[in-house]
């Protein structure tokens, strides 16, 4: 059977799906520590509409050190740490491209930041949930039905000094690691890796993925933006119902100091 996600060959009880989610270097994940993805509107309504959450392919991130294992500074000698040939880079550049990754910001309250840069200035939606959600809420994803399901990883980021510190990680691993200069992003991390589908000779997307997931299983909250229309709002709420929602969306506490702020 295929749908939006990709492609399966048969529906999946929930019970099933925790099979499917593994944890990234055996960390010790808090696994209902609160975790936010803040969207723009079309892209929350693609999430209630298709059931699917959308996977970026990691060379498609802005930041110049993902999946770094040190960082240079120009006009300096070369640190005998560069002098080594990395023989493994060329392998890591295909890894990018096969390595698809949705991210999730840690954090026990809302943030004004994260709003502002993902959800189009206040104007979208923030969904809350936690790591044993994802995990129960995750459908195996597989390319080709005739295939066996890529595996989903997650894993906290962990934040290093890139210009003092060379890693010495696996190549999947390095995903999971950051210069500290984005540590504020407090990031969790998804990804799943279609390499073995590329080597069965699949053809993979060169930017992103569907992946299904459980929607009433993944989500514990939806947050309304503070200045979302009243049209998307409502949009919003109806998509919502459709899973049975509608109980769980609340005004953002923002809201309360963007609406009717008070002056002293």
């Amino acid at each position: 059977m295929n749908d939006a996600c990709g492609a399966r060959d048969k529906p999946y009880s929930l019970g099933s799906t925790g099979d499917f989610v593994r944890i990234i270097g055996n960390q010790e994940l808090d696994l209902n520590e609160p975790l936010w993805r803040y969207f723009r509107t079309e892209r929350v309504m693609e999430l209630l509409q298709s059931s699917c959450l959308y996977f970026a392919s990691a060379r498609q991130f802005d930041d110049p050190f993902e999946g770094a294992v040190a960082v240079l500074p120009p006009g300096l000698p070369v640190d005998p740490r560069y002098t080594e040939l990395e023989h493994g880079e060329k392998a890591f550049e295909e890894l990018r491209l096969l390595t698809k990754v949705c991210c999730w910001h840690r954090a026990s309250y809302e943030s004004d930041a994260m709003w502002q840069l993902y959800a189009g200035s206040r104007k979208g939606v923030a969904v809350r949930t936690n790591a044993e959600r994802i995990r129960a809420a995750a459908k195996p994803f597989r390319l080709k039905p005739q295939y066996g399901h890529e595996d989903l990883w997650a894993g906290n980021v962990k934040y290093v000094d890139l210009l003092k510190e060379r890693l010495h990680v696996s190549m999947l691993d390095r995903f999971w690691y950051k210069h500290m200069a984005f540590a504020w992003e407090r990031e969790f991390r998804l990804a799943v890796s279609v390499r073995m589908a590329y080597e069965f000779g699949v053809n993979v997307p060169e930017n992103g993925v569907k992946i299904e997931f459980d929607i009433p299983q993944l989500v514990e909250r939806i947050y309304l933006g503070p200045s979302l229309s009243e049209n998307d709002v409502e949009a919003i709420r109806a998509a919502a119902k459709a899973h049975g929602l509608e109980d769980r969306i609340r005004v953002t506490r923002e809201a309360l100091i963007y609406s009717a702020p008070v002056k002293y």
